[in-house]
Order: C-alpha cells, then structure tokens, then sequence
C-alpha cells in the first residue's frame, strides 16, 4: 500500500516489478462504492461474500513491466 501513485511507481521501479498498480479505496472497496454512488446494487447476488470478495473498484490502475508503466 502506498500513499501516493509517485511512491508506488518509485517502488515498482526500484523492485522493477511487473503487473498492476491499482488504486483501493480505505474502507473497503465494494463499501465504499456503493456509499459513493459509483455502484449500485442491482441483482441478488450484490454484496454477497463472493462478490464482495472478487470487486473491483474500477479507480485507476497503470499497468506495468519491468517496473515502468507500460506505453
């Protein structure tokens, strides 16, 4: 967890890491979606375990390779 994008970035390079740096919001990110208005539960299984478990929060992410952001 890192507190700003520069930090996670400066990170990744260092490590030269490759996969995906994504943003998470504290609190949960399925919680603070939907307290957010970013989603909004519609069918039955919204907000079951499963569910919760494998959401995204759709915030930024930077792909990267070799810990630099891909082009």
């Amino acid at each position: 967890m890192f507190d700003t994008l520069d930090a996670g970035l400066a990170w990744a390079a260092e490590h030269q890491v490759t996969g995906i740096l994504a943003e998470y919001p504290y609190g949960g990110a399925y919680d603070v979606a939907v307290s957010e208005g970013r989603f909004t539960p519609s069918k039955a299984h919204h907000g079951t375990a499963d569910h919760v478990a494998a959401f995204s929060p759709g915030l930024r992410h930077v792909h990267l390779t070799g810990g630099r952001p891909d082009q």
